[in-house]
């Protein structure tokens, strides 16, 4: 099956240079220099996967990427030369998938891009409703979870934390932004709230806790060590 991607950066001799690592693994390439020309071709195009820079003129990546969340859940990976963790979560919080800073290894992009549409095809780390993590296993539809086939006894509230950081996989979340989501805006706790969930989820995770991974400064993320 040949995948459909939009490359969405101003630097001509980056985009080539990128676009051709792409068309090696067979994906049809769509390009645009700013974000205009980048949301005309998405309202005319089924893309499968976006990759986004986000100094750009006319529209900045972030403007561009709000507009896309709008409309589509179609995965994006955004690429910048700025690193800041504020940025990065901004771009989570926005709806991007990934978050790649230049200078980038165009061979690395193009894995990260593959591995990102197995993903959201269903075809890593799940089988319909059962999420599998290692020795971690989430059964959405019975509300269950398990290790190395041990059933796990988790309250309500770190069973929603524990899907929501799955759901969110490979994602830098703020604490802010995780106790909106699974306690609610009108939650009237503070941030250690979260901490406290996290340390007792992790603990009755087991060995599979180390999978919630503390981004300094900046809140949790879930991924399998690479």
């Amino acid at each position: 099956m040949i995948r459909k991607i939009l490359l969405v950066e101003d630097d001509m001799l980056m985009r080539e240079f990128i676009t051709d690592y792409f068309k090696k693994e067979q994906w049809e390439v769509y390009e645009a220099d700013n974000g205009r020309l980048a949301l005309e071709i998405f309202e005319q195009t089924s893309v499968d996967l976006i990759v986004l820079d986000i100094m750009m003129p006319e529209m900045d990546g972030w403007s561009v990427c709000r507009r896309i969340r709008e409309k589509s859940d179609v995965p994006i990976i955004i690429i910048t030369a700025r690193a800041e963790d504020d940025d990065q979560i901004l771009g989570f919080e926005l709806g991007a998938d990934e978050y790649v800073t230049k200078p980038l290894s165009p061979r690395v992009l193009v894995a990260r891009a593959t591995t990102l549409m197995k993903r959201s095809e269903g075809t890593i780390g799940r089988d319909g409703d059962l999420l599998i993590y290692g020795d971690l296993s989430v059964n959405r539809m019975a509300h269950t979870v398990s290790v190395a086939g041990n059933t796990i006894t988790l309250s309500p509230k770190e069973y929603d934390l524990l899907l929501f950081l799955t759901k969110h996989y490979g994602k830098v979340l703020s604490r802010e932004y995780i106790l909106d989501a699974v306690w609610g805006y009108e939650y009237l706790g503070d941030l250690r709230t979260v901490d406290t969930h996290i340390k007792k989820l992790r603990a009755k995770l087991g060995n599979e806790g180390r999978y919630i991974c503390t981004v300094i400064r900046s809140g949790y993320k879930f991924e399998m060590e690479a």
